[in-house]
């Protein structure tokens, strides 16, 4: 039985491997080993900042809901709850969307919230 030769898998597995790490500085760019090590790392910093990019943007979304509110005379968790009794379903996302470019719906949903709370 012939012995099997691999360097054409070996060669592709590096190839791509290289690919990656396209723009890396140093040897990172071009040391099978090392490069392999930057891959990995990055892989994990963007599996982490996927996360992190959530949670990034929810807090901005509050924040921007929030300052909208105060200018109203609400604090953002008087707002939340006005808006989970008045039943509006609109997400964070959307609602500080509304602050931001349509101030007079944004304003309209306010006092619907307003309205829900008990006195």
């Amino acid at each position: 039985m012939p012995r099997i030769k691999r360097g054409v898998t070996t060669r592709q597995k590096h190839k791509r491997l290289l690919d990656q790490a396209k723009g890396y500085r140093g040897r990172r760019k071009n040391t099978i080993r090392i490069a392999r090590q930057a891959v990995e790392k990055a892989g994990q910093y963007a599996y982490r900042d996927r996360k992190a990019k959530k949670r990034s943007f929810r807090a901005l979304w509050i924040q921007r809901i929030n300052a909208a509110v105060r200018a109203e005379g609400l604090t953002y968790s008087q707002f939340m709850h006005g808006v989970k009794l008045a039943g509006i379903e609109l997400d964070r996302k959307v609602m500080a969307d509304l602050a931001m470019h349509e101030e007079a719906a944004f304003k309209a949903i306010i006092v619907q919230a307003k309205d829900a709370l008990p006195a």
